[in-house]
């Protein structure tokens, strides 16, 4: 099979080993891939995948289930899409088949590739994680990414006022759309996000140069929740304000967590975020769609920090 695999600091799309489909599992023909920038980070060599997963990129895709193994629920021909440790952007894949969810209702292929690696983080994150209760308030740095436009129609869905940074007046806009309160662009005056707190949970994919500012706008008991390090790895902190306000630091990644966590993590989605598809109380954000053959241009558009939802690239357009 072809499959895209970052060399060098480029991304080629080339021949490597079919995989067995072994019990439990299930072999997806890809139609369509999301683009995260965990693909980013590991096409320039900064980011490798997990001991035993695929050095392919790619962490969410969608298909057509072309083969079950033994002990698996799936049906050949069930039109699915899927979180993965690597390997979403080939021909196919092969995933554990508790690691699946269907197509929901009304959505495209090229649609569903936009979910799971999102929604999948911003209901570990915040609902699992920070155990965010009805009413509490949010702070989404990044408010208009992937991540963040999941996480402001999940704040919506559950009753959870949000507010977000964003990098333009035209981010801020789409943030507001999708249900936001409101927010401050990035390169205005961070400091009056004050105005708009204290913040009961911060959902931050920045750390570094934010860290001080998350302090000061957290609530008492608030919860941090640090997802990423686009600011930097350092930071000096005040921590007579961690004990003051009873902060906590969460830190989290899902790539590398077990087989039977993430198994259970989409279980919870099954039973408490798919359902909101077909209510249309969500909708996946499908920023732009780009074909395999152009994927250094995908990669160029995410890195550019200027796109507003979801990258996909559209692997088999036959399946869509």
């Amino acid at each position: 099979m072809k499959a895209l695999q970052g060399v060098e600091g480029q991304v080629v799309w080339a021949q490597v080993p079919s995989l067995t489909c072994d019990v439990g599992q299930v072999r997806i023909q890809v139609s369509a891939a999301g683009l995260n920038r965990a693909d980013l980070l590991q096409k320039a060599g900064l980011y490798p995948p997990p001991p035993g997963a695929s050095h392919v990129l790619g962490l969410e895709c969608s298909g057509i289930i072309s083969e079950v193994g033994a002990g698996s629920s799936w049906q050949v021909g069930d039109r699915v899409c899927a979180l993965l440790a690597g390997g979403g952007m080939a021909e196919e894949v092969v995933v554990d088949g508790r690691h699946v969810l269907p197509v929901p209702d009304g959505l495209s292929l090229t649609e569903a590739a936009a979910l799971p690696e999102v929604y999948a983080t911003v209901w570990l994150n915040l609902f699992q994680l920070a155990a965010l209760k009805p009413g509490e308030k949010v702070l989404l740095h990044a408010g208009a990414s992937g991540i963040g436009s999941a996480a402001i129609q999940l704040c919506k869905a559950f009753g959870n006022p949000c507010w977000v940074s964003v990098g333009s007046k035209e981010r801020l806009a789409y943030c507001e759309a999708l249900g936001a309160q409101g927010g401050v662009i990035r390169g205005d005056d961070l400091d009056s996000l004050s105005d708009l707190g204290p913040f009961d949970v911060i959902l931050d994919p920045v750390g570094g140069n934010y860290a001080a500012l998350n302090l000061k706008l957290l609530a008492s008991d608030g919860r941090w929740v640090l997802i990423g390090l686009m600011g930097g790895r350092e930071a000096k902190l005040d921590l007579a304000q961690v004990l003051a306000k009873r902060v906590q630091l969460l830190g989290s990644t899902l790539r590398a967590r077990d087989d039977q966590f993430k198994a259970d993590l989409f279980s919870d989605l099954s039973q408490h975020v798919w359902p909101l598809f077909a209510e249309g109380r969500l909708s996946p954000q499908l920023a732009k769609t780009f074909a395999i053959k152009d994927a250094e241009a995908a990669f160029a558009e995410l890195a550019s920090n200027t796109v507003a939802g979801k990258v996909v690239l559209l692997i088999d357009e036959s399946l869509a």
